[in-house]
């Protein structure tokens, strides 16, 4: 079924696989199999699949190509990318090249010789994978995890180099709190997850249902996951989607809006080519090219200077240095698109900082009234142990003549028994 993706990789060809699905409904299953490393050969999932593949692809091509595979591991946990190899790579931004599209800046990158080589990598990076109990699934994945395999073809007699890359994307599952009691941290996850798979659907209809001949926006930038999934949904890749669906009859409206989606991301087209690597062949052209770039950045700096004031060109650039983009615009209407991008981005931002403060507030609220019940009971108690002091001095200030007069009396009879025994003597 998904033999195509791996012969496209190793011509070149960029590629990607997506499992999509309510919680349970076996993605993660149908990606990885029973066990990645060990299982029947009939139940194997997609990655050990892919991974021979595109090994048989390689030995097929013959002695006339060098080939070389890498392998990178990521998932996107609560809206942050993670490397599953270098858990210490805990926020990875993405960034986007002209010649390279989208990338991961500083990803770790692993090669790979074999297949046990590869599967036994993979099986380290799942090991890796931030999962959680729910009612639907005792193991249930709470990310969305990325398996990038690079495939770098180099043709000997004249030393081209080309780049394919074959992405695998093992959805979260959608859930309904109703029905996975999800609370505390897993229900934030809920949250964060529902919400990535929303923009998801949202950057499908965007891209299904637009106007023929006019230039819509897509909102790529609206989440870390279709940001790194804009190349594969929207422009030089041959994607495929596999829903999956439960069996039971209480999920049948989950599994009916899962083939919605999958009829929806039908009608998206796509244009994969082959794509040299203008890198190495910029080595042997030398920096001839260079000037011409730069005079026609310019020319576009120039235009975008006049659309807008100074300080807006100054802030457009430091949003897109803060949300790790490397954009080198080719036209005004691209400048108009990204500046809306980031802009809405920018807001969304500012909307969630403005929640927690709200947040903040009300609890500094909660806390100053507990603050100031404490210190009114603190009060009480000491007005009734002054009064209760004050009262205690009044009574011993009326005992003191008494005292005072029997300390006299005693006195003095003690002064006329010792007179009396001088006396006798």
């Amino acid at each position: 079924m998904f033999g195509d993706h791996d012969t496209d990789a190793v011509d070149a060809i960029n590629g990607t696989i997506i499992t999509y699905g309510q919680t349970g409904a076996g993605k993660t299953y149908s990606m990885e199999g029973p066990s990645i490393l060990v299982c029947d050969e009939q139940k194997r999932g997609l990655l050990p699949r892919v991974v021979e593949g595109l090994f048989d692809c390689i030995k097929s091509s013959g002695g006339t190509m060098k080939h070389s595979i890498k392998l990178s591991m990521v998932e996107i946990y609560m809206e942050k990318v993670r490397d599953l190899f270098d858990l210490s790579k805990d926020n990875i931004q993405i960034k986007e090249s002209k010649s390279q599209g989208i990338l991961l800046n500083g990803v770790t990158e692993i090669s790979v010789s074999d297949p046990a080589e590869a599967l036994q990598s993979l099986s380290s990076g799942i090991a890796n994978r931030a999962v959680g109990e729910t009612q639907m699934n005792m193991a249930s994945s709470r990310s969305h995890c990325i398996y990038i395999f690079t495939v770098h073809q180099e043709v000997k007699r004249d030393d081209r180099l080309k780049t394919g890359k074959l992405i695998l994307v093992d959805l979260a599952g959608s859930e309904k709190v109703e029905k996975t009691g999800a609370e505390g941290k897993v229900l934030e996850e809920a949250k964060t997850i529902n919400k990535s798979l929303s923009v998801l659907g949202n950057v499908i209809n965007a891209l299904t249902c637009g106007s023929p001949g006019k230039v819509n926006h897509i909102p790529f930038r609206d989440s870390k996951l279709t940001r790194i999934l804009q190349d594969s949904l929207g422009g030089n890749s041959r994607t495929a989607l596999l829903c999956c669906c439960s069996p039971s009859p209480s999920n049948a409206l989950e599994s009916l809006s899962t083939l919605r989606f999958g009829m929806r991301a039908k009608h998206i087209k796509m244009s994969p080519r082959v794509k040299c690597n203008e890198d190495k062949c910029a080595k042997k052209q030398g920096p001839a090219s260079s000037p011409i770039k730069h005079e026609s950045c310019d020319i576009i700096l120039d235009k975008l200077k006049e659309r807008f004031d100074a300080e807006d060109v100054k802030l457009l650039e430091e949003l897109f240095t803060l949300n790790g983009i490397l954009f080198d615009p080719c036209s005004s209407e691209e400048l108009d698109s990204a500046f809306e991008d980031v802009t809405s981005q920018t807001i969304v931002s500012l909307q969630q900082a403005v929640e927690e403060l709200a947040s903040t507030v009300d609890e500094l609220k909660r806390e100053n009234k507990g603050l100031k019940e404490r210190l009114a009971a603190a009060e009480r108690c000491h007005a009734a142990g002054k009064e209760a002091g004050d009262n205690n001095t009044s009574s011993l200030v009326h005992k003191l003549p008494g005292i005072l007069s029997s300390f006299v009396s005693w006195v003095r009879s003690l002064s006329s028994i010792k007179l009396l025994n001088c006396e006798v003597n």
